[in-house]
C-alpha cells in the first residue's frame, strides 16, 4: 500500500457517522449487518446512512454483498488491516536505532 492509498483510507473514515458505521460492521464480523441493522445500532437516518455505506464501499473500506432482496455490509478486513500495517509497519525503528 502506498501513501496515497492509505490517505484515501483514512480519509474516508474521518467522520464521526463513518466511524460508527464502520465499528459496528466490524464488531458485527463476517456475517455483517443489513442495512437496517446498521441504522438501529447507529441512530444514523437512512438516506444519510445510504450516503456513507455508499462512500465506505468506494473507498474499500466495506463489502457489499446482495442476499435476495437483501443488502449485506461487511468491513473489509484485508483492507482495513492493510491500513493498520500501513501506519505501524516502522514502528518504534529510529527509537531502537538510538545509541
Amino acid at each position: 500500500m502506498d501513501t496515497t492509498e492509505a490517505a484515501q483510507g483514512f480519509s474516508a473514515m474521518g467522520s464521526e457517522s463513518r466511524l460508527e458505521v464502520l465499528q459496528a460492521l466490524v464488531r458485527a464480523g463476517n456475517a455483517g449487518l443489513r442495512v437496517g441493522d446498521i441504522q438501529e445500532r447507529t441512530g444514523i437516518a437512512a438516506s444519510t446512512l445510504a450516503h456513507h455505506l455508499k462512500f465506505l464501499s468506494a473507498a474499500n473500506l466495506i463489502v457489499q454483498r446482495k442476499d435476495g432482496r437483501t443488502i449485506m455490509n461487511t468491513a473489509n478486513y484485508a483492507y482495513l488491516g492493510a491500513l493498520a500495517n500501513f501506519i505501524l509497519e516502522h514502528c518504534c525503528t529510529e527509537a531502537e536505532a538510538r545509541p
